[in-house]
Formats: C-alpha cells, sequence, structure tokens
C-alpha cells in the first residue's frame, strides 16, 4: 500500500516546538514499506522534523509497533523516516 493524506500520523508528544516530537501513525503498511524514501508526502506541512520519533503500528500483523526515526524532510514536502531496530509487540 501507500502513504494516504487522509491517514496521517498524530503528534502524540514531545516539546512544543522544534525537532523531538513523538508521532503515532497506524496503517496496514508494514514497516519496511513506510520507511520508503518520501513515505509521508505531506511530512513537512505536518510539522515532522528530522529527529522526531515515529510509532508506527501496523494493523495486519497482530498489530505490531515499530520505532522510527525521521531522517529527511524536504522543504515544504515529504518526510522519510528509518526504523531503529525496536519492535513493541
Amino acid at each position: 500500500m501507500s502513504y494516504s493524506t487522509s491517514n496521517p500520523p498524530a503528534k502524540i508528544g514531545g516539546p512544543l516546538t522544534g525537532a523531538g516530537q513523538h508521532w503515532y501513525y497506524s496503517s496496514t503498511d508494514v514497516a519496511t514499506d513506510v520507511d520508503a524514501s518520501g513515505y509521508f508526502t505531506n511530512g513537512s506541512a505536518l510539522g515532522m522534523r528530522v529527529n522526531d520519533i515515529v510509532f508506527v503500528c501496523d494493523t495486519d500483523t497482530g498489530p505490531v509497533t515499530t520505532i522510527h526515526r525521521v531522517t529527511v524532510v524536504t522543504a515544504g514536502g515529504a518526510a522519510t523516516v528509518s526504523a531503529t531496530g525496536l519492535t513493541i509487540t
């Protein structure tokens, strides 16, 4: 599957401004799909910043939640995340 802006990640914590925000994203996409370059096509508009943390819940597998870090945000565009190797089951 692919990301849909009608199901954006929700900001769930962190500082009021700047990097270090925490996000929660739930979908049927597996963690490796979410790690695709520019997956969150509206990441910049949402306020995602490099080094923010994204908890990704794959609702098809149990559910399983993986922890990712925002690695790239293009100006006015997409955000890319990378898995940290941590999983919550």
